[in-house]
């Protein structure tokens, strides 16, 4: 078999960016979740709850259902990192993921209004998110043996660029070809496609099955470039090696201040992050009474701005390293929340512009283009970061544990948003909890050497 040549593998492994990004994209953050909050606030509306009442709650049953997912994650990120270092075969566990992936996303077609089940409808996506979360961590640890130390945060830089022109392309179809406007064709003038009736939604719904075949068919080139190494000696799966090298390396962290502190760190901005990203959608939907269609080109600059800055970023970050990229990439984050939070129709930064004014929508595309830019410069700048904080032989179960502490408190965003707006009553309030979130990251990185300790 001829060998696979380093630019392959390198383009292989930008192309799970790409595959894996409409999931956050279209389901997560644009089309679906503002979809998902719309129906079941206009269930809840027909059982005789407040208008306002029934969105705050539609929002946390959404909070819930990703507050249960992520403490699936993180209890088995960190196991299941430890097992793939302990036989060094990655690429099974990323068929697994793969597919659960493909099942959640398909599955999200079922949410038709006149059937929705809400439980149904969150273990479908939870299962897909799981998937998409878990084939992250494992792809994500393959990152070291792309090039020189030097240059990981250019490639890491880059691939989330391409994955976010993933992100941007992904939603031009879906508005193109699949979304109705309000005059009942896509903006593209057309009629949704394969006649799918607006009446029933499904031509929101089509985002699923779409999001499922476009993973599939674009992680091809990555399962033709990428390979895993055997560990020599090493039993295949031992989960009780496995476990006992996890917990010590658990144990080690308070030696490993460095470390341990971007842990902490990360955990924190990551999950206020997840929080902006989840919400987004559903708050101008709910709050400055968008449309899906709005929501979906509020994506596009989101995605277009992230795809922009990632690729300037990931050169900063080649040139200075990953931490003052996080540091700046943070502050925009806490920009954009605080922006969000001062929005009502009729107000901007907590000033009255007056019934009617466009300023409102205006700020809230402004912080959307904030969110794309710092949240794709964040998380690229910090998967090269733990590269820098980790040991080379245990890098996925340093992912895992990456994964673990994005997921120990990943509940708590979704938590904290669900129950501040339950009981506020109020969605733009339910959001402020993100702010605090950033200020203790942002805190936490003091601790943080940019290159990690050295033995």
């Amino acid at each position: 078999m001829a060998e696979i040549s380093q630019r392959k593998r390198i383009w292989g492994w930008y192309f799970f960016d790409w595959a894996s990004q409409p999931y956050n994209t279209l389901i997560l953050t644009f089309i679906f979740g503002p979809y998902f909050a719309q129906v079941a606030s206009q269930n809840l509306v027909g059982t005789g709850l407040e208008k306002d009442a029934a969105d705050a709650l539609a929002q946390a049953y959404w909070g819930y259902g990703l507050t249960a997912t992520g403490i699936m994650i993180a209890i088995l990120a960190p196991v299941l990192g430890s097992v793939s270092d302990n036989s060094g075969r990655k690429m099974p566990w990323i068929w697994l993921f793969s597919v659960m992936y493909f099942v959640g996303a398909m599955g999200l077609w079922l949410a038709a209004p006149d059937n929705f089940s809400v439980v149904t409808t969150l273990i479908f996506f939870g299962i897909g998110l799981i998937g998409m979360e878990f084939t992250t961590i494992f792809t994500n640890s393959y990152l070291p043996t792309l090039g020189d130390k030097d240059d990981l945060g250019r490639i890491s830089g880059s691939g989330w660029a391409f994955g976010y022109v993933g992100g941007v392309v992904s939603l031009l179809v879906m508005l193109g070809l699949f979304q109705a406007t309000d005059t009942g064709n896509t903006m593209l003038g057309l009629k949704p496609l394969f006649g799918l009736d607006p009446a029933t939604k499904a031509d929101t719904r089509i985002v699923g099955p779409m999001t499922a075949i476009w993973f599939a068919v674009f992680m091809i080139p990555f399962f033709m470039y990428m390979r895993d190494e055997p560990v020599v000696g090493k039993a295949a799966y031992s989960i009780k090696d496995s476990l006992a090298e996890l917990f010590t390396t658990i144990k080690s962290l308070p030696s490993r201040p460095s470390l341990f502190a971007y842990l902490g760190s990360s955990m924190f901005y990551r999950d206020a992050l997840n929080g902006l990203y989840t919400f987004g959608g559903i708050y101008a939907l709910g709050v400055l009474d968008w449309s899906i269609t709005q929501v979906g080109v509020f994506g596009i600059l989101g995605a277009v701005s992230g795809a922009v800055f990632c690729w300037v970023a990931g050169y900063i970050d080649k040139s200075m390293g990953p931490k003052p990229v996080i540091v700046g990439s943070v502050l925009v984050l806490m920009a954009a929340a605080m922006l969000i939070i001062s929005l009502t129709p009729t107000s901007v930064l907590w000033l009255n512009v007056g019934e009617g004014s466009p300023l409102p929508n205006i700020a809230f595309y402004v912080a959307g283009a904030m969110i794309g830019a710092g949240g794709g410069v964040v998380q690229s700048a910090s998967r090269n970061m733990l590269t820098r904080q980790a040991k080379p032989e245990r890098i996925t179960e340093a992912f895992g544990l990456y994964a673990l502490s994005g997921k120990a408190t990943s509940f708590m965003a979704p938590f904290l948003i669900a129950v501040t707006s339950q009981i506020t009553g109020s969605q733009r309030l339910g959001v402020t909890p993100l702010v605090v979130l950033f200020i203790i990251g942002l805190i936490l990185l003091l601790w943080v050497k940019p290159d990690g300790e050295h033995e």
